[in-house]
Order: structure tokens, then sequence, then C-alpha cells
């Protein structure tokens, strides 16, 4: 890239995989000059954020020489709530629902990481149907998720449509898990050993209903803003996210797979159900905000055919195997495929209800590294699209 008004010239292809060096610190909103080039001019630190849902409980400093970005510093933190350590002060039953806090809208898929680590230092093995009852609802909060991202996406953009339809399919999905959990949003569904209740009656011909009308909307989808040069020409080429750079930041989920590297741990580590479905991970190879979006559209019509394929074949016997309220001493690693990545759970038993150490980490955390990647050398309008295609959720990477 040439020399900007600043007259200076940046190197936005280099190769480190550390992020960028945040400049001192500004108040919030303002714009403040901070840096005088050799031809009189000056760059500019904007303080994007904390808002919602500008940046979503969190700040990015950004600087711009023009309207060009040329540095950027996620600034995190602003919804910590520490909850490692409250999870250190709790039962490991009592701890369930505070860990699903963090991304409330992915729920199940967090909660599954922290039972399986559980259940991996107790040596339980989770019953067969009870594993699928696992599988069929973290695919809806998959779809809940993507959804939930979507219309943020349609804020963004100045897209009203895109904001009212995925706002309201996601009613499909959320009535779907109220009937089988008892709850719309956070469920404390999953528990050490299984399950908590099982498919209500009707619920197998309902789920094939609404993923079959579900997958036609998706086309339309496609038709009002997909496909729309609107969209497209704003998204193709921006925020480009090589392939190398990607493995290098050590981003996880639709991130990673948007830069075209084929990682899901429902195949490469299969749990639960997996290992007895059949579905292709969706991966892009262009690595811009266009791909990480298909992404997610892919993986919403995944997820509705590995819901037909858990209805139609789950099998018979028990949900849930008894499991102590005890940690025996030991160490256990849990992660699954959530829908922003890899969440994980490493925690240390001393033989209490509680865990001596617990250490939480998801797939918004290690985006993080992302951001700047995606974000430097682009125009300041071009962040939204770029920035919002990471799907990173404050909340969910603070804890």
């Amino acid at each position: 890239m040439g020399p900007l008004l600043s007259g200076k010239t940046y190197d936005f292809l280099r190769t480190e995989t550390t992020m960028s060096a945040p400049p001192k610190p500004v108040p919030l909103t303002t714009v403040e000059s901070t840096e005088t080039s050799e031809s009189g001019a000056q760059t500019l630190t904007l303080s994007v954020g904390p808002q919602h849902s500008g940046s979503g409980h969190m700040r990015l400093i950004v600087e711009v020489d023009g309207d060009i970005i040329v540095n950027v510093a996620p600034d995190p933190g602003y919804v910590h709530r520490g909850i490692e350590k409250i999870i250190e002060l709790r039962n490991i039953i009592k701890s369930i629902p505070v860990i699903e806090r963090p991304s409330i809208i992915d729920a199940s898929n967090l909660n599954h990481a922290w039972v399986r680590s559980i259940e991996e230092i107790q040596g339980v093995e989770v019953p067969r149907r009870g594993q699928y009852l696992r599988s069929l609802l973290n695919e809806m909060n998959r779809i809940m998720s993507h959804l939930y991202w979507l219309f943020i996406y349609g804020v963004f953009l100045g897209h009203t449509t895109m904001f009212m339809w995925p706002l309201g399919d996601r009613e499909l999905f959320i009535d779907l898990a109220e009937k089988l959990t008892g709850a719309r949003i956070t469920y404390s569904y999953l528990v050490p050993g299984g399950v908590r209740r099982d498919l209500p009656p009707g619920f197998a011909e309902e789920a094939i209903k609404r993923t079959e009308y579900f997958e036609k909307r998706l086309k339309e989808y496609d038709r009002i803003f997909f496909n729309n040069p609107l969209f497209t020409s704003r998204a193709k080429g921006i925020g480009v996210l090589s392939k190398e750079k990607a493995i290098d930041l050590g981003c996880t989920g639709p991130t990673l797979r948007g830069s075209g590297v084929d990682a899901d741990l429902r195949k490469d580590e299969p749990y639960a159900a997996y290992p007895e479905l059949d579905f292709e991970v969706s991966t892009r190879p262009d690595g811009d905000s266009f791909s990480r979006a298909m992404v997610h559209m892919d993986e919403m019509r995944e997820s509705c055919k590995i819901i037909r394929q858990i209805v139609k074949k789950i099998p018979s016997g028990p949900i849930r195997r008894k499991a102590p309220i005890v940690l025996p001493r030991g160490i256990a690693y849990g992660r699954v495929e959530s829908a922003r990545g890899e969440c994980s759970f490493y925690l240390i038993g001393e033989g209490g209800d509680k865990p001596y150490r617990a250490r939480y980490i998801t797939g918004s955390y290690r985006n993080m590294a992302a951001i700047p990647a995606v974000l430097l050398g682009n125009s300041l309008a071009d962040m939204p699209t770029a920035w919002w295609s990471i799907d990173y959720w404050p909340v969910e990477a603070d804890r």
C-alpha cells in the first residue's frame, strides 16, 4: 500500500502473530490526534465503544490515517464477572447456571464442555440416548446463535429486513428448546451423567416440520441479502484473514473455517452423538468477511440435517446415569465445538464438591486476536462488516 494522508507507508501484510501494541489510552467516545508525520499530517485515535451494539460491551481503540485503519487495539473487560473464581466457590451443580451466562444464546454448548470435564474426572459414561439429546440441544443452540449473529449483522449494515427475519425465525428453535428443556434461553439441561428431561410427545414431528420450513427460509435469506450486491460489494475482499494467519493467531470456529481450514471438534474429536451422525464441516477458501458469513449460513443448514437425523434415529434407554456431586483428585480437560469455536474447561479436583482450580476458555476469547488482523488496512466504513464477521461476543470472551 502506498503513502496515506500522513505521508507514511504501512505494511498490513506483516507476518507477526501478536496484536498491535495499543496506543496511549484515550477518554471514551473521543477523537484525539496522536502522531505527527514528517509532512505535518496527523493520525487520529478513535474510541469505538463501549456501547451496545456499536461494539457490544467492549471498546476498540482505532488509529486512522485519513479513513484507513492503521492500528487497532481491542480493549475488553467491561463485562468480566470472575466466573472462573465463582466456579471454584460453588459445587459442580450450582455452577451450571453461571457457566451458561457468558453466552446465553449458546448456553448448551458452553455447559457441555463443563459436564464433559466433570465426567472425565469422575469416570462417568453418559447413556447413548442422553448423548443424542445433548447433541440435539447443541445444534438448536448453534442455529439460534448464528441467527442472533445474523440479525445484528443486519443492524450493522443497515439492512432492516435482515434484522427482522432472523429475529423472528429464531423463535422456531426457541420454542423447540422450551418444549425440550422447559426454558427458552438458558436451560441447565445438561448435567453430569446425562440430561434432565426426555423428549416430550410429538417433539420429533415438530422438529422435522420446523427445520424443513427453516431451510426454505434460508433460500430467501440468500436471495434478499447474501446474493444482494449491497452486501457482496461490502463483504467480498474485505477483512481478509489468510489460512496461515488464522492458524498462527489460534483462531477457531467459523472464523477459522472461513479461512479454508477444515477443523471442527465434532469431526476431529467426536463426542456425544456426533460419531453416529452424517454431516459436513463447512469451510470457505477466501478468508474474507463474505466467506465467514457464508460459513454461518452453511452451518445452519447442516444443523437442520443433524436435528432431523437425531429425532429419527435416537436410541431408546435411559437419559442419565447417576453421578456423584464430588470431584475426585485428578485433572480433567473437556472441550466442545460451540457456535463460535472451541470451548474448553480445565479442572483440578481434590475430592470435594467443587474444583480446586477451573480454567474456562471460549471461542470468542480465542478469536480476539483476529480483530486487528481483519481491520488493519481497511477503511473505517468497512469496519462494521469486517468486525462483526468474526462473531466476537464480548461477554463470552470476558467471562
